[in-house]
């Protein structure tokens, strides 16, 4: 047991650290990610429903299958087998974060931009601020997401 007030990390570096660098180039770019610590902490969330299908499939419990598949449902990410969820890539994850989504939906002019309005609390979901580009968000709030914009046009 730890202290408290001091967080664990919830990422693993990989241990040969230069083996995949045009892949993590590739997807730092594409999903505007500031860390390659971005990119571990979805491996690592990956490895955990991994492991989890994997024993899920070893003792065959359907009721808990049902339960992790409707899991990954709510978040939106389409799975129907424990198979369909060994076979999720780092990027069906991060299709799901919030800055993701708010580029993929028009709503900034960019993959930075949709980061930066998250990161200043231009973003409400469902009414509340959310302030971190990393919100996986679930398929039924993916509707509520607005930008606040306090922009006056100076044409008046």
């Amino acid at each position: 047991m730890g202290h408290p007030k001091k967080l664990k990390k919830k990422y693993k570096s990989p241990k040969k650290p230069f083996k995949n660098l045009e892949e993590e180039k590739k997807l730092l770019k594409e999903y505007g990610l500031k860390k390659k610590r971005e990119i571990w902490r979805v491996e690592a969330e990956l490895k955990k429903l991994r492991r989890r299908a994997m024993e899920l499939n070893a003792i065959k419990d359907k009721e808990k299958e049902v339960k992790l598949i409707e899991k990954l449902r709510k978040i939106g990410i389409e799975v129907n087998s424990l198979d369909d969820i060994l076979k999720l890539e780092v990027k069906d994850l991060l299709e799901r974060r919030l800055q993701t989504i708010i580029y993929r939906k028009g709503l900034s002019k960019s993959i930075r931009h949709a980061r930066q309005l998250i990161v200043h609390g231009k973003v409400e979901i469902n009414g509340r601020r959310v302030t971190f580009p990393s919100f996986i968000v679930p398929k039924d709030l993916e509707d509520k997401i607005f930008v606040i914009s306090k922009e006056v046009d100076n044409n008046e």
